[in-house]
């Protein structure tokens, strides 16, 4: 294939905190509008009169929506490029931020937060694969983890909004819409903001890809022009579809991609995030309590992982989350043995929360961010984008089998019990990070794609797909 400058490129002068800024500003949407339901549904089911089986369809439409957007915007970014498909994610999120606000009866508000959910998805298939693409090699775990950060403030901010319009007859709706200004910033960052480096060499933009990677490394001339052959070798290979995603080559990124999106839902994060205050009202808290422990925790949320963001380049990946999974699974057995007194004994209801807390530290600081890191990282470049996407399908579609099960699951095995089996699934976890993940901290995209066809026996196989 043969390779040409862009004669007339046209790029933006543009800090590299700006960029990281709004690359990860969908996370925050992402985060928002995942957690501010958890408060609006109280209200919600009021004004519009809801069953219980309506009830659990508004709160898991925007699952059900991320699971579409996923599979369908992710891929796409592929074709068109990681800039533009940013910018349509941002455009859905504004329609379905208000079209959720004004909804006037049930179905409209299914309809609109299924398009919120499509935006939610689009974003963390695009995102990390963007912000690890814009990242040098010896930054990219702390970069693309600001996804995470930005969507642990986003749920925080979800649960002050959700306090601050509490009061309100039509709260609800105020707590809904406030996602389209977020949305509306995040389109108009984006109209500035620099295509992927690795995209516009796959479309023969080369002097532009050299321009944003100069502004993305501090133009560093030695370090640029050494990325800038690594991308071009590896962009030569022909794009790839399905039967590449699950060929022999793409394999053991396909396992890591598949297995972390699953573990990272079935430790119980989400119903830990999603029902921390039912849970604490069950151990004796009263409601009020229970809403400002919640803030609490959104607040701790976003501190240990701007903690994570920091450590992301200083600690090997595959440690982070053994290490990671160790601590949830100890927390939960300790969380569970102090369920099964809360009642008898206010000393084990203090534990209990105190457990939760740490377990909630150590999934923020390990698993949340990781997983979104390394989704965007072991993928090669011809299919990165699509294999980016179907693992975040799957994170998806195990985040609302979790979410739907939790109800009944806690209605028949009680508090205490349940969350004994996520701790099992803790150290399953641990096997699956030793046995199946290949550490990719510190090495380029480029060295962990050549990683994979040496894994694979491929080698031999790479002149047949060069143009």
């Amino acid at each position: 294939m043969q390779l040409n400058s862009n004669p007339t490129p046209k790029v933006h002068k543009v800090s590299s905190a700006f960029v990281y800024f709004f690359g990860a500003l969908g996370g925050l949407l992402f985060g928002y509008d995942t957690g501010v339901i958890s408060g609006a549904i109280l209200f919600i089911e009021k004004q519009l009169h809801l069953d219980s089986w309506q009830q659990g369809w508004v709160v898991s439409a925007v699952l059900l929506g991320a699971i579409l957007g996923a599979a369908v915007i992710g891929p796409m970014s592929d074709h068109f490029g990681r800039r533009k498909l940013v910018l349509l994610s941002a455009i859905i999120f504004f329609i379905g931020a208000l079209g959720s606000a004004f909804s006037p009866e049930f179905w409209t508000l299914i309809i609109s937060r299924i398009i919120l959910g499509m935006a939610v998805g689009a974003a963390s298939a695009l995102i990390p694969t963007y912000l690890a693409e814009l990242s040098p090699a010896d930054k990219r775990g702390s970069m693309s983890s600001l996804f995470q950060l930005m969507v642990m403030t986003g749920i925080f901010i979800a649960y002050v909004t959700n306090y601050s319009f509490s009061g309100f007859y039509t709260g609800w709706r105020w707590m809904l819409g406030f996602a389209a200004l977020p949305a509306a910033l995040l389109f108009l960052g984006a109209l500035i903001l620099p295509e992927s480096p690795r995209f516009l060499v796959k479309e023969n933009k080369v002097t532009e890809a050299k321009q944003i990677l100069e502004i993305m490394n501090r133009h560093d001339t030695s370090v640029v022009d050494q990325e800038l052959a690594d991308i071009k070798e590896q962009a030569a290979i022909k794009s790839g579809g399905w039967s590449e995603l699950f060929g022999k080559l793409v394999r053991p990124a396909l396992v890591i991609g598949v297995g972390l999106a699953i573990f990272q839902q079935v430790m119980g994060c989400n119903t830990v995030l999603y029902y921390a205050p039912t849970i604490f009202t069950d151990v004796g808290f009263g409601v009020s309590a229970a809403l400002i422990a919640h803030i609490g925790i959104g607040i701790f949320n976003v501190i240990v992982t701007a903690v994570a963001v920091m450590i992301m380049d200083k600690i090997d990946r595959k440690k982070m989350l053994i290490g990671g999974a160790i601590g949830m699974g100890v927390s939960l057995f300790i969380m569970s043995f102090a369920m099964k007194f809360s009642g008898q004994s206010q000393a084990a209801a203090i534990i209990c929360v105190i457990a939760l807390t740490i377990y909630i530290a150590f999934f923020s600081a390990t698993w949340g961010p990781v997983m979104w890191v390394m989704i965007g990282e072991v993928f090669p470049l011809n299919i990165r984008g699509l294999g980016n996407s179907f693992s975040s399908v799957i994170n998806w579609t195990a985040n609302m089998i979790v979410s739907l099960t939790f109800p009944p699951l806690l209605d028949f095995f009680g508090t205490g019990s349940l969350f004994i089996g996520y701790g099992v699934l803790c150290f399953v976890a641990i096997w699956f990070v030793h046995a199946k993940v290949f550490e990719t901290r510190n090495r380029s995209l480029e060295d962990i794609e050549e990683d994979l066809r040496t894994r694979s026996g491929a080698q031999e196989d790479v002149a047949e797909q060069i143009k």
